[in-house]
């Protein structure tokens, strides 16, 4: 079969994004591998400009405004805009889940702190539920699929905000209801804080950790509606986002230590145990 050709710009952004993704996404078919590509190029351009220090907020507008007039019929220039406006007609996305996507990196600029999980909630939407709505689109999955997308979506980028408690902190965020934290007694995150306070904070994110287990359950419902060579690659990411559940788990103030993240050889024999145990399913089932 003929290798599919994928622009470096967009390669160099994914692979330089999450490990666990880019290394998981090399096992998809070639034709998905490459909209998934150009997929997580756009959102990761769109999370840099308001991630760095400081925040390019003035960037960020101008990939909003070239993605917009994007949409409008032009040809920005820009390579990742220009593919992900293709993909977008190609795979009939819903705009309105683009615009919920961009709706949540903006919020990044001004909101620091959510109250309660419902707050939260409107920004997992866009910055992650509706990631998982275009993965379902990409792979042509039944609508039937979409809730457990949702979830996973949600899933991952909630254990991505407990790894990332202390760079996040960095960057003035906190991504947790405020009510969880007065629940145990946790007037920040900061490790001078929680130090003081070893149980609580343990308590606090297996608390954390027990709200991502919950909807990471939904989401694995969904896998029955998944291809056997799509659903390779996606379960090794779930199955790296358990893994990092559990490291933490064991020591919840890891996060403080190190960013736990699964090696690039554990992700790459995941996928090959992965190959084995999906293919004897598959087989069983006929």
């Amino acid at each position: 079969m003929k290798k599919m050709w994928i622009d470096k710009t967009i390669h160099s952004l994914f692979k330089r994004g999450s490990k666990t993704y880019y290394y998981s996404t090399l096992f998809f078919p070639q034709k998905v591998k490459k909209d998934v590509f150009i997929l997580y190029s756009f959102l990761r351009k769109a999370d840099d400009y308001v991630d760095q220090v400081p925040q390019d907020v003035e960037g960020f507008y101008a990939f909003k405004d070239r993605y917009n007039n994007a949409c409008n019929g032009s040809v920005t220039g820009d390579v990742v805009i220009d593919s992900f406006v293709d993909l977008v007609n190609r795979k009939n996305f819903d705009e309105k889940w683009v615009d919920a996507f961009l709706k949540s990196m903006e919020m990044d600029t001004y909101q620091s702190t959510y109250k309660n999980l419902d707050e939260l909630m409107t920004y997992l939407y866009g910055s992650s539920e509706v990631v998982g709505l275009f993965m379902a689109k990409i792979m042509d999955l039944d609508p039937k699929s979409y809730t457990a997308a949702r979830n996973l979506g949600r899933s991952m980028q909630y254990i991505n905000f407990i790894r990332d408690i202390d760079e996040d902190i960095d960057l003035g965020r906190t991504y947790f209801p405020q009510d969880d934290m007065a629940e145990f007694g946790l007037e920040s995150l900061e490790e001078k804080h929680t130090r003081m306070q070893p149980e609580n904070f343990k308590g606090f994110i297996r608390k954390q950790l027990e709200t991502y287990k919950n909807w990471q359950k939904e989401a694995e419902k969904g896998f029955i509606y998944i291809p056997y060579r799509n659903l390779i690659s996606i379960k090794t990411a779930s199955d790296m986002y358990n893994w990092t559940a559990r490291r933490i788990e064991k020591d919840p103030f890891i996060v403080y230590k190190m960013k736990v993240k699964p090696s690039i050889p554990k992700i790459v024999s995941n996928v090959f145990s992965n190959s084995i145990r999906l293919g004897i399913s598959k087989s069983s089932n006929h």
